[in-house]
């Protein structure tokens, strides 16, 4: 009967190939995982040298199974880091750039792009523009209305340009948007 009961509490417990201790429960592992996902965050995050970094740490540190899939991720951040980075010879060909991305739908790397146009020229109205295009693609209203606002403000042929713009179709039942782009009606 002891029997019985030793082996019906062994066979609760989880076991693994490494033996009795859950992956779960080892502390060593746990902090493993916490780093690995903090690494996968970095190169989300677009922090390539960062994230490049946390997974050679983590390799050097014994990660065990996650090896393989770490050694693939320090080869995608090495690739990123590699990739060319894109010169402008003025800030129009920037802003050609930000809109295909924005039209690609990659949507951080045109907001990054429009901002590096506000760096270089605060009054770049087209900029602003191009934000107010991405949050309302994006669906971020308060935003779109901020940037929208500042555009015509510095240009008011932007209102013009906006009333037929087809990018802020998701915009047009906003109360708020009608009234920035007709106040005199």
């Amino acid at each position: 009967m002891a029997q019985t009961a030793k082996t019906a509490t062994a066979s609760k417990r989880p076991r693994t190939l490494a033996g009795t201790t859950s992956p779960a429960e080892d502390p060593a592992r746990a902090q493993v995982l916490a780093s690995y996902e903090g690494a996968i965050r970095l190169m989300q995050e677009g922090k390539f040298d960062k994230a490049r970094a946390a997974f050679e740490k983590l390799l050097v540190s014994g990660a065990g199974d996650l090896a393989d899939r770490i050694r693939m991720y320090i080869n995608a951040c090495n690739a990123q880091l590699s990739r060319p980075k894109a010169s402008f010879a003025s800030a129009e060909e920037r802003y050609d750039y930000a809109v295909s991305l924005l039209n690609d739908g990659n949507y951080e790397d045109a907001r990054e792009q429009f901002q590096a146009i506000l760096k270089q020229d605060e009054n770049a109205d087209y900029a602003f523009y191009g934000l107010a295009v991405l949050a309302s693609m994006t669906g971020d209203t308060h935003t779109c209305l901020e940037h929208l606002t500042e555009a015509i403000r510095r240009n008011p042929r932007n209102r013009i340009q906006a009333r037929s713009d087809s990018d802020f179709q998701d915009m047009a039942d906003d109360p708020r948007f009608t009234d920035l782009l007709y106040p005199e009606v």
